[in-house]
């Protein structure tokens, strides 16, 4: 070693010099064999040698390298029990299960922890894997063997746990702005989600498993069988409750009845519903208005209703194309439940589609007021059902018309009453405080709408008089005058029913397509002939939250008009026979199908506008 430390350092001088050769060196003073050492010397050329490329690689993060440190730490350690010879198997097959790999954050040991990177780092270095340096390998020996026992035989990796568990995250999407409240089931309450961020939607499709537990989609809590059918703002359903539940028995109270008070609870938080009723005499005619979002979307509600019912008079010849109009203007948030017709009488119920599912069978039936009972132009239509476990009868009714003709309609009130033979199927909800005499006493709700025939007592001129005065809201001198007021206040028509206050002009009789009233040789005396009147079962289960008309729509003699309703709801039994989600699936259909032609048409239209130019030749 001295000789060869003797010649390294004989070259480094011969180098610094200048020499292009290298000499023997001399003999060393301290070494015995000095002869030898210069035979084996001789003079050789240097030949200097490029530098070698730079290698270029992949270059890796901080996790990978200290990954990459610990795999070799590992792989020195377990050499010997890889080539153990009492292995059972020792093919390269063997030799690569045993392999160390990335590691794998067990669904077991972090439920409810999305794994990433910092988690991963900081577990490492607590576990016994990543100690320091200078403590040894006996630990390591032993967390290996430990694994190894584990896994069967073979070794594996021990299972990596959190430092600390994360908090719980909270999610409440009740929302005032929906109508249904989606809201977690309270027997649901272990399906954690995660952040608010992640419950978007992506788009392009479904997703599938693997990629939605590899973007930190779906919590480690929720399965993988149960992920596709849990990832959603809808409430997830058990399965073990699918299959217990029988959704037709229970009482009012009973976990999982469909009309319980838990669905209720689930859809209606305050347990009232939004009702809009409306009645309108069309006089006839064929033309229909270019638009009625002004009848059945004012403006004044910040949000839309959950049951629209229509009544009309003196319909319109074709009554297809006025359900498909009215179907077209609500849009696809609502479906039709059901429609009757009594000659000229029209009914149409729309129903938001999510509320479908609680509603019972729909029965309806018809009276004739007239002497001949071919001619439908005067009676009535009432269309019943119950919802979850209230019930509601809509009636709309034509009564006869002329000024002094007061007891004639109240004989056509009484006809009614008697004659309207509801209900049929649908049990009645409370049978002690019915009377077979009266249909309106069988209901919990009853909403009677129409075209009433009852006038004003004065004459032309004094009307005219009264509402040149610039009334605005305040219509009490007109209606000191008015029939029906004073007819419910003696209890000899409309038995039980009240009338939200009216601070709106008289819906009767204008000219058509006017706003002034009749100018022909009749001069007909304006009146409220189109009156909405509610009845309920349990006091101030009916609260009127707007009640108005519909100057805007000028097509017929008379102005529509229309209530907005609050009405309460109470759970119900499952012993109804269920209208099982049944709407006019093709008049559906047919009105979203006119309504987006509608929009493109109008973008077309304000398209093509904005591209016209107008030339001028001066």
């Amino acid at each position: 070693h001295a000789d060869g430390r003797v010649l390294r350092e004989h070259q480094a001088m011969q180098k610094e010099a200048g020499d292009s050769t290298a000499s023997p060196t001399e003999d060393h003073p301290d070494t015995g064999s000095s002869g030898d050492i210069k035979a084996s010397l001789r003079a050789t050329l240097f030949t200097p040698k490029p530098p070698r490329q730079p290698r270029l690689e992949r270059a890796a993060s901080l996790d990978e390298q200290s990954w990459r440190r610990r795999r070799r730490r590992l792989l020195k350690t377990s050499q010997e029990s890889l080539t153990d010879p009492n292995e059972t198997s020792s093919s390269n097959g063997s030799l690569q299960e045993a392999s160390p790999s990335p590691p794998v954050v067990s669904r077991g040991a972090s439920l409810g922890t999305p794994w990433h990177p910092g988690s991963l780092r900081d577990a490492v270095e607590t576990s016994s894997f990543g100690k320091s340096k200078g403590s040894g390998s006996d630990s390591e020996k032993e967390a290996f063997e430990q694994g190894k026992a584990l896994s069967g035989g073979k070794p594996r990796l021990p299972q990596i746990a959190p430092p600390r568990a994360l908090p719980p995250m909270e999610i409440d999407v009740v929302s005032r702005a929906l109508r249904t409240a989606h809201r977690i089931d309270s027997d649901c309450t272990d399906y954690r989600r995660g952040s608010g961020s992640k419950l978007a939607r992506q788009s392009g499709g479904s997703l599938s498993d693997t990629r939605l537990h590899g973007s930190g989609m779906v919590c480690d809590s929720c399965s993988t069988d149960s992920m596709k059918s849990s990832f959603s703002l809808l409430a997830p359903i058990r399965a073990k409750d699918v299959r217990s539940r029988s959704y037709l028995e229970g009482s009012l109270l009973a976990s999982g009845a469909l009309l319980g008070a838990e669905e209720l609870n689930r859809y209606f938080p305050d347990r009232t519903i939004g009702i809009f009723v409306a009645t309108w005499n069309m006089q006839g005619q064929k033309e229909l208005p270019e638009n009625l979002d002004d009848l059945l979307l004012p403006t004044d509600p910040d949000y839309a209703q959950d049951m629209y019912i229509i009544g009309v008079q003196e319909g319109c010849p074709d009554r297809r194309e006025w359900e498909i109009r009215l179907q077209e203007t609500l849009g696809p948030h609502y479906v039709m439940l059901f429609s009757a017709a009594h000659g000229v009488l029209y009914m149409s119920v729309f129903i938001r589609r999510d509320l479908i599912w609680f509603c019972s069978e729909v029965e309806y039936s018809t009276v004739t007021t007239r002497i001949v009972s071919q001619i439908k132009t005067k009676g009535a239509l009432g269309i019943s059902f119950t919802f979850f476990g209230t019930s509601f009868l809509f009636i709309t009714s034509h009564f006869t018309s002329g000024d002094s003709k007061v007891y004639e309609r109240i004989l056509d009130y009484n006809k009614i009453i008697q004659a309207l033979a509801l209900p049929k199927n649908v049990p009645d909800t409370n049978p002690y405080r019915s009377s077979p005499s009266d249909v309106t006493t069988r209901f919990d709700e009853v909403f009677w709408f129409g075209d009433f025939n009852f006038r004003l007592n004065q004459d032309r001129e004094a009307v005219n008089l009264i509402l040149n005065q610039n009334l605005e809201m305040d219509m009490s001198k007109l209606l000191q005058y008015d029939q029906l007021l004073k007819e419910m206040k003696n209890g000899s028509v409309f038995k039980g029913f009240q009338e939200a206050a009216i601070h709106f002009h008289p819906s009767y009789k204008f000219d058509i397509g006017q706003d002034c009233y009749d100018t022909t040789s009749k001069q007909r005396t304006p009146s409220y002939t189109d009156r909405v009147v509610y009845r309920s079962r349990h006091k101030n289960d009916i609260h009127a939250v707007k009640y108005s008309s519909c100057p805007i729509i000028r097509t017929s003699d008379h102005r529509p008009v229309y209530g907005l309703f609050r009405v309460k709801l109470r759970p119900g039994r499952d012993n109804i026979p269920l209208a099982a989600g049944q709407f006019d699936r093709e008049l559906y259909l047919i009105g979203i199908k006119r309504r987006i032609t509608r929009d493109l048409k109008k973008r077309q239209e304000l398209k093509d506008q904005k591209s016209s130019r107008v030339c001028t030749v001066s």
